[in-house]
């Protein structure tokens, strides 16, 4: 899941694709775009299925003004990453996950969608093609995003006649560096998703939906807004941008996916590692009252990976928990960059190496 925070990516100075010159300052890196040599694009009719596609160079691309993601928002974006392991090879983390939660998605709106082997292959050749692109190890990771959308010509309101499968990727830093943490605001009148939405998958429409809520929080001096569900307005879904979990003594809690909560990849590893690492973990209705007794909160997604939470304000009171090195986030945060990063041997088939 993107994050909501600000953070400048510096002066990246590239002098050319064919080699190992680029200038970059990969220490300045933030959560913002920086172009990269190469995308992939791969085109299909409602009719067919998605054949191969090609690596390109990156660039804009020809959309007509009635297609059905500009008109409809008939529109998936998933997002994973490339970590660099030490000894300079590259490897991905469960993107089948992200293939398989692309079919969902697709499936609900409509969609034909590229296969597991498809998907996985194309994210492979973007990174190979863009590896000089990832940073270093420990300094963060080349982001690669995969968008599925109606390209196809379409007035009435129904499915687009054709789609597109691409792929750009762009270099970030690492969010989490042992010392932030984020500071919450809860919105208990506007919500993120609906039972019977499109909540639990990753639809374009489900974001722009937020900004305004969002953009008022960071406003006061929040990091971000921390979401309750649509019917009875007493129980935390989700923040804006990442999935969330409480702990109180050695159980660890997170909000059960229904249909408008997001089943986040990282939310699912850190349930098994969770388990891994001898805590109770619990996917449940979480009644915003249990926060007030809460030793910990951290949220979980694809760009800020495990991130504590320091405070949490409801309603004008403001709630406070522990962070730091000893915290259960920590060990977490610990245990999932090392298995990503190669840095800690991988128990349960996670990596996917590409070079």
């Amino acid at each position: 899941m993107p994050p909501n925070f600000d953070r400048s990516c510096g002066e990246l100075t590239v002098k050319s694709r064919d080699g190992n010159d680029a200038n970059i300052n990969w220490d300045a890196l933030g959560f913002c775009f920086t172009q990269t040599d190469y995308m992939y694009i791969m085109k299909c009719s409602s009719k067919e299925k998605f054949s191969d596609g090609i690596i390109t160079s990156y660039g804009n691309i020809d959309l007509n003004p009635s297609s059905g993601v500009l008109n409809y928002g008939q529109g998936l974006f998933e997002g994973l990453k490339v970590y660099r392991r030490k000894d300079g090879g590259i490897q991905l983390f469960r993107p089948e996950k992200n293939a398989l939660r692309m079919q969902t998605g697709a499936m609900r709106l409509c969609m034909p969608s590229p296969s597991v082997e498809q998907f996985v292959n194309a994210v492979k050749q973007v990174a190979l093609a863009n590896k000089r692109w990832v940073p270093p190890h420990g300094k963060g990771s080349l982001y690669i995003r995969p968008l599925l959308f109606g390209s196809g010509s379409v007035l009435g309101i129904g499915p687009a006649p054709g789609y597109t499968f691409m792929i750009f990727a762009s270099p970030i830093g690492n969010f989490y560096k042992g010392r932030e943490s984020l500071n919450l605001l809860i919105e208990d009148k506007l919500h993120r998703a609906c039972p019977g939405g499109t909540g639990g998958i990753k639809s374009i429409a489900n974001y722009a939906g937020v900004f305004e809520t969002v953009s008022h929080a960071k406003a006061k001096g929040f990091s971000d807004v921390l979401f309750l569900d649509a019917v009875y307005g007493k129980y935390i879904e989700e923040v804006s941008s990442c999935n969330i979990f409480i702990v109180k003594g050695d159980i660890v809690s997170t909000p059960a996916t229904q249909g408008t909560i997001l089943p986040g990849i990282t939310r699912e590893s850190i349930i098994k590692l969770g388990r891994e690492l001898g805590y109770q973990v619990q996917e449940r209705d979480i009644p915003v009252e249990d926060l007030t007794n809460a030793d910990e909160v951290f949220c979980t997604g694809t760009a800020m990976v495990v991130t504590p939470v320091g405070s949490i304000t409801y309603q004008d009171t403001r709630m406070e928990y522990k962070t730091g090195e000893e915290s259960v986030s920590h060990k977490l945060h610990t245990m999932l960059t090392g298995i990503q990063t190669g840095v800690i041997e991988d128990q349960f088939e996670w990596i996917l190496p590409v070079d």
